[in-house]
């Protein structure tokens, strides 16, 4: 059986083109995809597991579904402030079973944008994001820039499906008609394809940025170099800025977190801003995980806020750098966690992993990863967009809706897991109140 239009659950781009040939419930070919998507379908066995497994003084125990959601229920209604962290590999319908049990509970929710476009969203609650979508990219924009990025090691296909080569409405010879600039601290595969490639210093996107701003809107630089940069070239980048029809500057993490990050980002958005008295112009991170994305906008409908929300006080408050969910690990404030469709073990910094691995936490995750091996609980589920479907968000706000293209039925998929603890959570919920009285009196 060929099945087609299906979408790659893996990095942002959410390819929806793949062509996937399924034989006997077994993936035998996927078309299409990069290295990096096809690979996900391919080996979607790999390092999975059948039954929850749970660990007591130092032993590990198989159980069935139902006792492992009886499980983690009786482990959160023991701990006094639950962290649910995660969500940016799972749907929104799962995401949403999260936050309101976070909210139950009245413990923390991240997401793993907290430790990567954190700072990008909070820039754009600050100074606006005059974005686009990928179509209007494809079909536009006639200057790519790439700041801090690496697309074709990271997101192979964003190139060829939605920047540089693809045949759009406006742009109908494709990369016949664009010019591609690279902004980095190396000359990464994506530098050496590039129209024009500015090598920056480490730590310097910012006084460059500001640069080119001084230029756009009149001032005369004197300096030889900005940022290791030979002033001639900054003013040949801005004349290319200035002369195009349309303009785009995809980010990633090489600008999110040099110094500054936040306000650097602010300073990035204000370029756009600034260069859309000349010309139309666009700004767009690159998002990593599928549904990161996602992730924040769930939060944002149901919370007001996008990551880092504490529910403490019986209502949403937000303050990264305080409420996200390594500061609150680090402070050892919370005695559980819920761990979603993310490996924090593998990327944390290490006070906070001290404390994660010295609290008890239930681990959901298709995949038997880092910190499922150390979890009290660990329940393995189906894979979104393989095993199951769901709704995701491109990295251009796009909502997708996930394919399901071979059957699971010895798991449950994410959302199923986390409705059954919060069903069963809500039967408790006299016993939670009375906690929460008790802690308010206190």
């Amino acid at each position: 059986m060929i099945i087609t239009d299906v979408v790659c659950p893996f990095c942002g781009c959410l390819c929806d083109d793949l062509v996937i040939e399924v034989e006997n419930d077994e993936i035998k070919t996927v078309r299409n995809a990069c290295k990096l998507g096809a690979s996900k379908f391919l080996k979607h066995k790999k390092n999975r597991k059948k039954k929850p497994i749970i660990r007591e003084n130092g032993n590990e125990k198989e159980v069935d579904f139902d006792e492992a959601y009886d499980y983690a229920v009786k482990l959160l209604l023991n701990s006094t402030r639950c962290l649910i962290y995660g969500l940016s590999n799972t749907s929104n319908e799962a995401i949403e079973y999260a936050v309101k049990i976070a909210e139950l509970l009245r413990g923390y929710i991240d997401n793993t944008s907290t430790v990567c476009h954190g700072p990008s969203v909070v820039s754009y609650q600050t100074v606006g994001y005059p974005s686009c979508t990928l179509g209007d990219v494809k079909n536009r924009a006639d200057l790519i820039i790439y700041w801090g990025c690496n697309p074709l090691n990271a997101h192979p296909r964003h190139l060829s499906r939605y920047s540089l080569y693809p045949r759009g409405l406006f742009t109908e010879r494709g990369f016949l008609d664009r010019k591609l600039i690279v902004i980095d601290v190396r000359e990464t595969d994506t530098a050496k394809i590039a129209t024009k490639f500015l090598r920056i210093e480490p730590n310097k996107d910012y006084e460059l940025i500001s640069a080119m701003r001084a230029i756009l809107n009149g001032l005369e630089i004197k300096q030889e170099k900005i940022a290791g940069v030979r002033i001639e070239e900054i003013y040949e980048v801005i004349d290319m800025m200035k002369s195009c029809k349309f303009g785009i500057l995809f980010f990633g993490m090489g600008l999110t977190q040099t110094y500054g990050r936040d306000r650097t980002i602010d300073n990035a958005i204000s370029l756009v801003i600034d260069l859309n008295k000349y010309t139309k112009f666009s700004i767009m991170m690159m998002r990593g995980h599928y549904n990161v994305t996602g992730a924040n906008q769930v939060l944002a409908w149901l919370t007001g806020f996008p990551y880092a929300v504490d529910f403490s006080r019986g209502y949403p408050r937000y303050n990264p750098g305080e409420t996200s969910a390594v500061d609150v690990l680090a402070r050892r404030e919370v005695d559980s966690a819920i761990i979603v469709a993310a490996d924090p073990i593998s990327n944390f910094p290490r006070e906070s992993i001290k404390h994660l691995l010295s609290i008890p936490y239930i681990n959901i995750d298709p995949f038997y990863n880092l910190s499922a091996r150390y979890a009290k609980i660990y329940i393995p589920t189906k894979i979104v967009g393989i095993e199951v479907e769901g709704t995701a968000y491109r990295m251009d706000n796009i909502p997708i809706r996930l394919r399901k293209v071979i059957e699971n039925n010895e798991l449950p998929s994410d959302e199923e897991v986390l409705k059954n603890i919060y069903e069963r959570l809500i039967e408790n919920e006299d016993i939670i109140e009375k906690r929460y009285c008790v802690r308010s009196a206190e």
